[in-house]
């Protein structure tokens, strides 16, 4: 018996150690807040990327380092996933195995990863990335990291990938940097991100994003622990991990991981018990990685496959869609039956898709045009991305635009920069310019943003168009990115109900607040400068000083949101760096008691809706905002009193906050009496 175990157990070393390579694709990212509109519509993984399909970038990385079996975990706009895996090639390549899982029921990753746990189809170690990752890193040399050194130390559950950030490639002209909205570097990178790294060993000690103070000072405790400690702050998070069975188990033992970064990772940099560790993989600097994250990312990352930095996942190499591309001089990338005038100019930098026609005089310069488009005479498009079957027609200008299927753009239509016109809008001949960073849809926002049905159900739901120009169908689409001044949009068209359209008012305005002051925190703004925009934004939406007040405050409260925590203390530490840090734009906006007064219904509204994290720390924030005089112990007992003989569901926080409010009671009748 005792000789069979052996053999048993050498044959599992054997089995670990050289198992089937597999990898969980997530084909949502579980943010698609950030591409919409469009992201209503389509799912993120299958939006073109230089004529291919994100999803195709990743799988075909995969299969080329040798992973084996790749399951795909497909949730919200799951049955176009599912579509377009079917009919491409990718269930049918030898060697290497495609398996779909579907569940519209996740809505994070956290979900998602307990899911693939639940399916039991993970055996070994495996590669954990998403479906909109666009790399070509050794692959079989990290995983070879990984195993040498699980051998060694069976804790060892986790490697995440890094990468040191690239200087700009080319000379860039002011143009290319106001790219949908943003300036371009060469890679992607999480602002703000810090990363303590033991040099010896590449063990990972600390994880944050440190967007709200200029320094990270490690605790002399981790420093003494680690004598190899190094700060780094110029890497960046790859999004691709090694991974071994236990962080799957890691989330079905712990329902409240949502996030791998901010709570598996935090959570097991701050453990003390399990022993499990965490380590990283630099990559060569020849080799490129990045995530295609929002708008800016897209176009950088686009731009890198035309520049073919991203080798051998460029246009002219056929790893995916079979199609024949041409690539011409100056980095120009022509499909099949492209038709393009004489006396039209096509600049470097482009790809030009299959059957697409450009016509007189036109020019055409660092954009990527899809499939089937028409496009005009005396047309002028410059840093855009034009998808497929779309229509412009004469005398348009594009600049920096995103523009989807199946738009028309009638004769002689400006978009300013940044314009996002998603499926089958159509911009009427005539129209006004169309302002920077307007977002125009067929559809006004739904309240489900995520699913099938909601999107089956649509065109259905709302039948009045609002107009974009002479004959024109299109809703401007709101939202928390830099957008138009709202008197410039057809409000009255766009919303018939006047408290309905109150009521939106009022949360874009939130939105566009909580936006201006997270960028200010990313880029160190004046403080005299952010006030002078969040005064613009009131004046421009007509805001009165109460809703300015609550909508500073919420935003501001949520920046402690951004700083990746585990317990309740760390949450708390966070909120007090918060409020020292923006004590001075707090106070300017929250000065009256009405002001203060909203401020804190808002703060219940937050630990009970959209901050609810913040909910058992009710008392000591409250407590944090009356010691920094943000809020006043006046106001704070007004509050308290309003409550009293409320039902039980609206004193919940007056309840929590009860020792705090008998302390004030209790110093105001001393003074009362001295």
């Amino acid at each position: 018996m005792g000789k069979k175990k052996q053999v048993t157990k050498i044959d599992a070393d054997e089995a670990e150690y050289h198992p089937r390579l597999q990898a969980v694709l997530l084909a949502d990212d579980f943010a698609a807040e950030k591409f919409q509109p469009i992201s209503l519509e389509r799912p993120k993984v299958l939006f073109p990327l230089v004529h291919n399909p994100m999803i195709d970038y990743t799988l075909a990385w995969l299969r080329e380092e040798g992973v084996r079996e790749v399951y795909v975990v497909c949730c919200s706009h799951s049955k176009q996933v599912i579509e377009y895996l079917k009919k491409s090639e990718w269930l049918s390549v030898p060697g290497f195995t495609v398996t779909i899982l579907e569940n519209r029921g996740c809505a994070s990753v956290g979900d998602a990863l307990r899911f693939v746990y639940q399916a039991e189809v993970i055996h070994g170690d495996f590669v954990l990335v998403s479906g909109d990752i666009v790399t070509n890193m050794n692959l079989t040399n990290a995983i070879k990291v990984h195993r040498d050194r699980k051998k060694k130390d069976s804790n060892a559950i986790m490697t995440m990938v890094i990468k040191k950030p690239k200087p700009l490639r080319t000379e860039q002209t002011s143009k290319d940097k106001l790219v949908l909205g943003a300036d371009r570097n060469s890679e992607t990178s999480m602002d703000g991100l810090v990363m303590g790294i033991d040099c010896k060993t590449k063990k990972l000690l600390h994880y944050g994003v440190n967007i709200f103070t200029e320094t990270y000072i490690p605790d002399k405790e981790l420093l003494l622990d680690n004598p190899n400690f190094e700060v780094h702050s110029e890497q960046e998070d790859c999004h691709i991990d090694i991974c071994s069975p236990v962080v799957l188990s890691l989330f079905a033992d712990n329902f409240h991981y949502q996030h791998l970064r901010r709570h598996l990772v935090k959570g097991l940099l701050d453990d003390d018990v399990m022993g499990y560790k965490l380590f990283t993989y630099e990559i060569h600097p020849s080799r490129y990685a990045a995530r295609v994250d929002d708008f800016k990312s897209y176009d950088t990352i686009s731009k890198d496959v035309i520049q073919r930095w991203t080798y051998p996942f460029v246009p002219d190499i056929q790893f995916s869609i079979k199609c024949a591309v041409e690539q011409g001089s100056d980095g120009i990338f022509k499909g099949s039956d492209v038709q393009i005038s004489s006396s039209a100019h096509v600049g470097p930098d482009t790809y030009v898709g299959n059957g697409t026609s450009i016509g007189d005089f036109s020019k055409v310069s660092n954009s990527v045009i899809g499939k089937g488009c028409c496009i005009g005479s005396n047309v002028k498009i410059e840093n855009s991305y034009i998808w497929d079957n779309v229509t412009v027609q004469n005398g348009c200008q594009l600049n920096n635009a995103f523009v989807c299927d199946g738009v028309v753009i009638k004769s002689g239509v400006a978009l300013e920069p940044g314009v996002v016109l998603s499926f089958k809008v159509v911009v009427g001949a005539k129209s006004p310019i169309i302002p920077a960073y307007s977002k125009v849809s067929l559809h006004p926002q739904p309240t489900n943003q995520d699913s099938d049905e909601e999107l089956e159900q649509l065109t259905s739901r709302f039948s009045d168009i609002a107009e974009v120009g002479v004959s024109g169908d299109g809703y401007y689409f709101w939202s928390d990115t830099p957008s138009p001044e709202p008197e410039m949009l057809p409000a009255a068209e766009i919303i018939s109900d006047d408290e309905s359209f109150d009521s939106d008012k009022d949360h874009y305005f939130d939105l566009e607040v909580a936006e201006t002051i997270l960028r200010a925190a990313l880029e160190s703004e004046a403080l005299d400068d952010l006030k002078t925009e969040v005064t613009a934004l009131r004046l421009s939406y007509n805001m009165t000083p109460l809703n300015c007040a609550g909508a500073v405050f919420s935003a501001v409260m949520k920046l402690a949101l951004q700083t990746p925590y585990g317990t309740k203390g760390e949450l708390l530490k966070s909120v007090v760096i918060i409020i020292t840090t923006w004590r001075d734009l707090l106070k300017h906006y929250i000065y009256s008691i009405d002001e203060q007064f909203e401020s804190i219904m808002k703060f219940e509204e937050m630990c009970s809706d959209s901050a609810r994290d913040f909910a058992p720390l009710f008392e000591p924030i409250l407590l944090e905002l009356y010691d920094k005089d943000v809020l006043d112990e006046e106001t704070i007992l007004s509050w308290a009193s309003e409550k009293d003989g409320a039902d039980a569901s609206d004193k919940v926080f007056v309840n929590k906050a009860q020792n705090f409010i008998k302390w004030l009671k209790e110093a105001e009748v001393e003074d009362e009496e001295q």
